[in-house]
């Protein structure tokens, strides 16, 4: 079976999108068959990697239907195996309708136990709210990665993500955070340096050492539905991610 890592944070804006996406090619590019799961009706990881045509099956469709399998689409990433369940605005009445189904916090983990076994490591972007979607990605994973913003009031996030961690273990007791990535990170700033200082005190080795840092190359890269790994201009970044993927491989063996 996979590795699964649910990139996970109830704030939004923390860059949850750009870390699959871009944490998913890196390790396709390591010869990992990685698959990427957009939980977030707003499709934006979707967008992000490219898949902008009509589609025709989605997540929801799985998470309705156990008998659907979960749609996969070939991501076009130059080498190594990366592929997305893909999401549209459709997932926002799947989550409603699944109120009233029937083990509808364990439908995406159902599927992964049914399909996981074509891939190594299972990335799932999550929306920012603890709605039933973040939840079926946490009951499916292993691991939490879960990004921050190094700002004082992304505090608040990480005590909130922490606390729907510790009630998802009620379903999925292996459960466990990976570690915290610092996202969007800009030393220059007073704030941020001082917060990155906080969050290494308090949490310690739970940190990642690899850093984030803030790049309008990684923004273009995502609007134009690329990686940074096949955006021209922005090779320092796909590096710092090469090097994240890295340091993930080696947490998920812990």
């Amino acid at each position: 079976m996979p590795t699964v890592i649910a990139v996970a944070n109830q704030k939004g804006g923390v860059g949850k999108t750009t870390t699959t996406a871009n944490l998913g090619a890196a390790l396709a590019r390591q010869g990992r068959r990685v698959l990427l799961i957009d939980m977030d009706p707003q499709g934006n990881l979707t967008s992000a990697v490219g898949i902008s045509k009509a589609i025709e099956q989605t997540v929801a469709d799985a998470l309705l239907d156990y008998r659907a399998p979960l749609p996969t689409i070939k991501v076009e990433n130059g080498n190594g195996q990366l592929d997305l369940a893909p999401a549209t605005l459709a997932l926002a009445s799947a989550e409603a309708a699944l109120m009233n189904k029937l083990g509808r916090e364990q439908r995406l983990r159902d599927q992964l136990n049914r399909q996981g076994t074509a891939y190594d490591v299972v990335v799932i972007d999550t929306p920012p709210s603890l709605g039933l979607l973040t939840i079926n990605a946490l009951v499916a994973a292993d691991r939490v990665l879960i990004p921050t913003e190094a700002r004082f009031f992304s505090l608040q996030g990480l005590q909130m993500i922490e606390e729907s961690i510790e009630e998802v273990l009620y379903l999925n007791p292996r459960l466990k955070v990976m570690g915290i990535l610092l996202s969007k990170l800009d030393r220059r700033l007073r704030e941020e340096k001082q917060v990155a200082e906080y969050l290494r005190e308090r949490w310690g080795a739970l940190v990642f050492e690899t850093e984030i840092g803030t790049s309008s190359k990684v923004l273009e890269a995502s609007s134009a539905g690329k990686t940074v790994f096949s955006y021209l201009g922005a090779e320092r970044a796909a590096e710092t991610y090469a090097t994240l993927a890295e340091e993930v491989l080696r947490r998920g063996q812990d």
